[in-house]
């Protein structure tokens, strides 16, 4: 089998959630069997026969030019995410099932670099969004992963599952449904990872909303922005975060949040830097509750 039946999966979902309207068709007339856009109206829009586009949709081993591919992510009115997660799919293309690749490591200089930005939350994550490291003003923000089993320190997880992480965003669902989106990404990129699929069997397991987003194959990819919380210890803020890529640690990133100079949330923070220790209302559970969150 060429490419991974998930390339399908994904066109066929793409397709679904279009109408000829957003396409700039007509106005659909008559009764429709299926949501979205038909096969053959992807086809056309797209310059390629309905047999070649079923193909694609079916994974069928063939190999589609940049230009088709182009072409579809047009006529399917992909952004720049979906776009590179589409190409991803088609590449990363292993029918076997994947080993677990080498652990991840964090440079010593990396992780003093951690320490030097102590007055911001940092953290470096890895693969799947696992939290490789962390300074201790994240560990204050969000929580000290450091005291979790190996197995659970990822960020992902954290955000879907833990209560804790639902009552510190104010946002959650948004956050949420950005988390799993990334995950999706690195789906794409690292193809039958047992980690990852051990990972994604557990939360659609224990959550609703991660079977909901996770089968509408949203993509995400956000690396700044700004993002809301209500702290058990320090109240509201509202802080920005900068996602920078590591060139010489592949599929390691460095995340920083901070706040503007002067503002409630620089307090904020401040305050939140002057207790010594993650204090016990913000500590993990020792097993981190595991429950359906519809």
């Amino acid at each position: 089998m060429g490419q991974s039946a998930e390339f399908g999966k994904f066109l066929k979902v793409m397709r679904a959630r279009l109408s000829p309207e957003d396409a700039g068709g007509q106005e659909s007339t008559g009764s429709r069997r299926v949501p979205g856009l038909r096969r053959e109206e992807v086809a056309r829009l797209s310059g390629v026969s309905t047999d070649y586009y079923t193909r694609l949709e079916q994974g069928r081993n063939i190999h589609p030019s940049k230009a088709v591919l182009d072409s579809v992510a047009r006529a399917l009115r992909l952004d720049a995410g979906e776009h590179a997660h589409m190409l991803d799919l088609l590449e990363h293309c292993a029918s076997s099932a994947g080993n677990p690749g080498p652990a991840q490591k964090v440079r010593p200089a990396l992780r003093q670099l951690l320490d030097a930005v102590g007055d911001v939350p940092a953290m470096v994550l890895g693969r799947r969004a696992d939290v490789l490291a962390g300074n201790r003003m994240a560990h204050l923000l969000f929580t000290d992963f450091t005291a979790l089993p190996a197995t659970e320190r990822n960020l992902t997880r954290w955000i879907i599952l833990d209560p804790a992480a639902k009552d510190l965003f104010r946002d959650w669902k948004t956050v949420a449904a950005e988390a799993v989106g990334a995950l999706r990404m690195d789906v794409g990129r690292h193809p039958n990872d047992p980690q990852t699929n051990q990972l994604v069997g557990e939360l659609a397991v224990h959550s609703e909303h991660f079977r909901q987003w996770w089968a509408g194959h949203r993509v995400a990819s956000r690396s700044a922005g700004t993002v809301r919380l209500h702290h058990t210890l320090i109240g509201d803020l509202e802080l920005n975060f900068e996602t920078l890529s590591l060139p010489d640690d592949p599929d390691q990133l460095l995340r920083v949040h901070s706040a503007k100079a002067g503002s409630p949330s620089s307090d904020a923070l401040t305050l939140l830097s002057s207790f010594g220790e993650v204090p016990e209302a913000i500590q993990p559970a020792p097993e981190p509750a595991r429950r359906d969150d519809s």
